[in-house]
């Protein structure tokens, strides 16, 4: 018998001072069987940083096809797609190849070190990718926000992310020739 996904329902506040915008998001939020706690609030962190009115999830796990999460535009045009974990060079060349901009959130307890160093060189001929990585300490104490169902702030000021009272530093591997996000 196949396990079903577990569904979390996220009420969610953004207030980004670093690019003005403010918004409240009702977010249903699809935990894949294999998925944990803090993947699934690195996606909604993923959410956050990149909200916007066409910013949507994806399957991302249970899909080859489609993003953790992605923006697509009424023509059908994928201007954003967001991966989040450690994904194979293949899965952002593919990504790369689709859309106008790859953002990655990279995270993992001391394993992102190993896979950048793995990595690094072939993801820098792509232009269009950002990769960001996320502490392990701060993904571990987001991911202790974790509930089924959740109202959370998150608020994002020079770089810094605070989501209810968990302050995020990314650290910036690899930036776009366009203009940042943090």
């Amino acid at each position: 018998m196949a396990l079903k996904a577990i569904i979390y329902k996220a009420d969610l506040q953004v207030a980004d001072l670093d690019r003005s915008h403010f918004a409240e998001y009702s977010l249903t939020i699809a935990r894949h069987p294999s998925e944990t706690d803090e993947r699934v609030m690195i996606r909604l962190l993923a959410f956050a940083l990149y909200a916007g009115q066409d910013l949507a999830f994806g399957k991302g796990v249970s899909s080859d096809e489609e993003a953790a999460l992605w923006e697509i535009d009424p023509a059908g045009v994928i201007r954003l797609w967001i991966e989040v974990g450690l994904p194979e060079e293949s899965r952002l060349r593919k990504a790369c190849g689709r859309a106008d901009r790859v953002v990655l959130l990279a995270y993992g307890t001391r394993t992102v070190d190993a896979w950048w160093k793995q990595n690094a060189d072939n993801l820098k001929r792509y232009t269009n990718l950002e990769v960001l990585q996320i502490p392990t300490e701060e993904s571990l104490a987001l991911a202790g926000l974790a509930e089924r169902k959740m109202k959370l702030s998150c608020t994002i000021q020079e770089g810094v992310i605070y989501f209810e009272d968990v302050a995020l530093h990314p650290q910036r591997l690899q930036a776009v020739g366009m203009e940042s996000r943090v």
